[in-house]
């Protein structure tokens, strides 16, 4: 089965609309569509069954019903020189300043998330599915998550900890100091930090899960014995399945 034909000019809401009857079950929350040749069996379990299986009982549980769709090419257009603005699926690579890596649409209660595979290790497609998944509990985390997190990041502020686990934690983190001396308040700056570093912090966790990753270390990364804390406190609300782990001392536990 292919979609090459009608890819052309199809915005994703376009897109996830024609070709939502077509996708294929992989469990009760998850399916899939693949845009372009049908997957091998090795590429199916890479890409598709090994990343939905190291995901934690405690999130799969309150994830809304997801569908994930897989297109060679996403192109960001801005309505200047190429009719609409928006955000499209291409069987063509876009010119760089055009081109994006995932993008997702809600249909009624359901998540549709889109990966452009071309010229895209399979790390970072992990990388980005799982920022996804990270910022789908975002908005459904427990209150016994946020206040065990939010007293996690309060007590690093407090303690003049230097860096954070990705780039747009990191942004938030400096608004936030620059925003606001007294870091233990509950303030709208705070809790968009919290979301932000629980997205960045989560994503990693998820990903550590799944893959043997290493963390790039440099000015702006968390000090590892902070990093530490974190995945280990994401490790007693997400508990990985059984035979999955993250620091060595998870692999012994288990």
């Amino acid at each position: 089965m292919s979609a090459q034909a009608d890819l052309v000019k199809l915005s994703v809401g376009q897109f996830a609309e024609r070709f939502r009857s077509e996708m294929i079950p992989l469990s009760s929350t998850f399916s899939y569509f693949c845009a372009s040749v049908p997957m091998s069996e090795e590429e199916l379990k890479e890409y598709l069954e090994e990343p939905i299986a190291a995901l934690p009982q405690a999130i799969s549980a309150v994830l809304p019903k997801i569908s994930i769709m897989l297109v060679p090419y996403l192109e960001r257009v801005d309505g200047k020189d190429k009719g609409q603005a928006g955000e499209y699926v291409s069987t063509e690579r876009p010119p760089e300043n055009r081109a994006f890596w995932a993008s997702q649409v809600r249909l009624g209660d359901e998540e549709i998330l889109f990966f452009a595979l071309k010229d895209q290790e399979v790390a970072e497609y992990h990388y980005r599915f799982y920022r996804m998944i990270a910022s789908l509990i975002a908005d459904r985390w427990s209150e016994e998550a946020q206040v065990s997190f939010s007293t996690l990041l309060r007590e690093e502020l407090h303690a003049g900890v230097h860096g954070e686990v990705d780039e747009e934690s990191w942004h938030q983190k400096q608004s936030l100091l620059r925003r606001q001396s007294n870091v233990r308040r509950e303030t709208k700056a705070f809790r968009e930090y919290a979301a932000r570093s629980f997205i960045d912090t989560m994503t990693l966790y998820l990903h550590g899960i799944c893959c043997d990753i290493d963390v790039e270390t440099g000015p702006r990364q968390l000090p590892s014995r902070y990093l530490r804390r974190r995945l280990n406190l994401l490790y007693s609300l997400y508990p990985p399945p059984t035979g999955y782990a993250v620091l060595p001392e998870h692999q012994a536990e288990r």
